[in-house]
């Protein structure tokens, strides 16, 4: 991890159990707090500013979140328990095989300057003995990730694989803080495995392109602040009813039943009905439309953010779904008039979101059976 002191090998004896993989858990994005106020006015704090202000905890989230935008996706991302790292802050799977198919390294460096070459002497020690030892295939790429970026002589060196190889060697003797608690064994094998190692797979990457990719992920406006992408069309629902939006149509099918007195036992005749007809298209245009903030979210928020807003709606008309209603029309009507009137000011969706969507959301609700229309619904709107 970047907070330990630079040029101490965490010298490892072989024969130590491999560390224990952890799947990526959705990041904690708390507000930035930086040291000085935040002005309403003037230049604004970029995202590079802030991230002068972070912990090396915090850079390591970044860095999770980051790693979310690559493209080709990962199968997986995942970070390393314990203090076992084996060199691997961050590591990103290209197959299911994890460490014995292709995978990328992300070595986070959370320093108040450029890196040296010594800063990363040790790092390579490690990656490269493990990778000998058969822990793990050695990594497609080696990505050193460091705000404060390379200083020029790494960032020379890195622009000649050769030259760096050449140095890295030099400091694989016995004394050599590089190689702090290592045999002479230990370094022989390291030096031989390395022989045929071309050293290109070893690289900085600049502040500018992670931000770059850090904007495609669902945790860029959160974690920053900054304004919410432009929200695409709505779909509209299809002829044919989805196999996803069965269970509230069904709901409506049956208030139609009591609230018409007709015989409407499908969509279809519901669609054909000159009563209900014009409503129950309505419901299916309100459905899609929050679809269509929920398929959004999926990819510009961060996780259980669309989720959070579909709670807040239910805690607001809970109560009236529950009272007695003459018919289930009445109830549903009074539902999405409730909805309509909500104050709701706690979630970042609500920035794109609009009447529509609230009212469809109630009906994604009715979908999972989180509020039903009926008449059962005076006892039965929570089951």
């Amino acid at each position: 991890m970047a907070s330990e002191a630079a040029g101490v090998d965490e010298g490892i004896p072989p024969q130590l159990p491999p560390p224990v993989l952890l799947d990526i858990q959705p990041p904690k994005v708390k507000p930035v707090v930086v040291s000085s106020p935040v002005m309403t006015s003037g230049p604004k704090v970029t995202p590079q500013q802030y991230l002068y202000f972070y912990s090396p905890g915090e850079w390591e989230e970044f860095v999770k979140e980051w790693a979310t935008g690559l493209e080709p996706k990962y199968v997986s991302v995942k970070n390393l328990g314990g203090s076992n790292d084996q060199g691997v802050d961050v590591a990103g799977f290209a197959t299911r095989s994890g460490f014995e198919g292709d995978w990328d390294c992300f070595q986070c460096k959370y320093y108040q300057g450029p890196l040296n070459p010594s800063d990363i002497w040790p790092e390579l020690v490690k990656v490269f003995r493990h990778a000998e030892a058969k822990d793990y295939v050695l990594p497609r790429r080696y990505l050193l990730m460091a705000p404060q970026g390379c200083g020029l002589t790494l960032d020379r060196l890195l622009s000649k694989p050769t030259e760096l190889k050449k140095k890295f060697i030099e400091q694989l003797a016995v004394g050599k803080t590089a190689c702090a608690g290592l045999t002479a064994s230990s370094i022989a094998r390291i030096i031989s495995y390395i022989t045929d190692v071309n050293f290109s797979f070893i690289e900085s990457v600049p502040l500018d392109d992670v931000i770059s990719v850090h904007k495609k992920t669902p945790y860029h406006v959160a974690r920053f602040g900054t304004p919410l992408p432009d929200r695409p069309g709505i779909q509209a629902p299809p002829d044919q009813v989805a196999a996803n939006e069965a269970r509230y149509v069904e709901q409506l099918v049956e208030i139609y039943q009591e609230y018409y007195s007709s015989a409407i036992s499908t969509p279809e005749e519901a669609l054909k009905n000159g009563d209900s007809g014009h409503h129950f298209r309505r419901q299916r245009e309100l459905f899609y439309s929050a679809e269509s903030l929920r398929l959004f979210a999926r990819d510009s928020v961060p996780p259980q953010t669309f989720e959070a807003l579909q709670d807040d709606v239910y805690e607001g008309v809970v109560e009236v779904a529950e009272k007695h209603h003459p018919s289930g029309m009445d109830r549903l009507s009074e539902v999405l008039s409730k909805v309509s009137d909500l104050s709701l000011s706690s979630n970042i969706l609500l920035d794109v979101s609009n009447i529509k969507d609230r009212k469809g959301i109630c009906h994604q609700l009715a979908n999972v059976n989180k509020l039903r229309w009926g008449r059962g619904g005076d006892d039965e709107s929570t089951k």
